[in-house]
């Protein structure tokens, strides 16, 4: 495996649903991988289908089974809601007490409240949200 600074470079081979690829310039968690038998020829391909993490919409990504693809380095960490808004959350890390502001999915929207903790990714250079933690 390669390094870059925000991706690391490996084999679309070793892909597994739930990790994630870089699609498009997009950061993205595979849903699912069709692996075709190789033709007469030429070599065996991978389909691979993956959501973005981003905006949630829908990638794929169609290679040879040898072939390298582009993996993100998506660090998990834990914040607080400090405020909301209506589209976005105002979150202090729990680690460096920095503050900062986060698009809420439509999924979350009903979770969202002030003084909940919540785990966020960070993943070329976006700030996500994952979870909301259930007291």
């Amino acid at each position: 495996m390669k390094m870059s600074d925000d991706k690391v470079f490996g084999s679309i081979g070793d892909l597994k649903i739930g990790k994630y690829v870089i699609v498009d310039d997009h950061p993205c968690r595979v849903v699912s991988i069709d692996k075709s038998k190789p033709g007469k020829h030429g070599a065996a391909k991978v389909n691979i289908v993956a959501i973005s993490l981003v905006d949630s919409s829908k990638h794929t990504l169609m290679k040879p089974s040898d072939a390298t693809v582009e993996i993100p380095i998506v660090s998990k960490k834990r914040a607080q809601i400090v405020s909301v808004s209506s589209s976005s959350a105002q979150l202090m890390d729990l680690d460096s007490f920095e503050t900062f502001e986060v698009e809420i999915p439509e999924d979350f929207k009903n979770e969202v409240e002030s003084g909940k903790e919540i785990e966020y990714m960070e993943v070329m250079g976006k700030k996500i949200l994952g979870r909301v933690y259930e007291e």
